[in-house]
């Protein structure tokens, strides 16, 4: 089981790496907001230990940091 959430959270990582260098016609807010909710998510899973609500708790809260922050 270790090893299933430890290729899922390499997978989360993967796909918000490649979705962050999608950024280039995004404004400045809402680039803020994607990196928050990337940054969230790896946070998220690392203090949970990979789990799925953590990183998606993550991303949901990050996400919202970084939108606020560039209000």
């Amino acid at each position: 089981m270790i090893t299933f959430q430890k290729c899922s959270t390499t997978a989360i990582h993967v796909v918000f790496a490649l979705l962050l260098t999608g950024c280039a016609g995004m404004s400045e807010h809402d680039k803020a907001t994607a990196i928050g909710a990337g940054a969230g998510a790896i946070g998220g899973s690392i203090l949970t230990g990979g789990s799925t609500a953590g990183t998606i708790g993550g991303a949901a809260v990050g996400g919202y940091i970084g939108h606020e922050i560039k209000k």
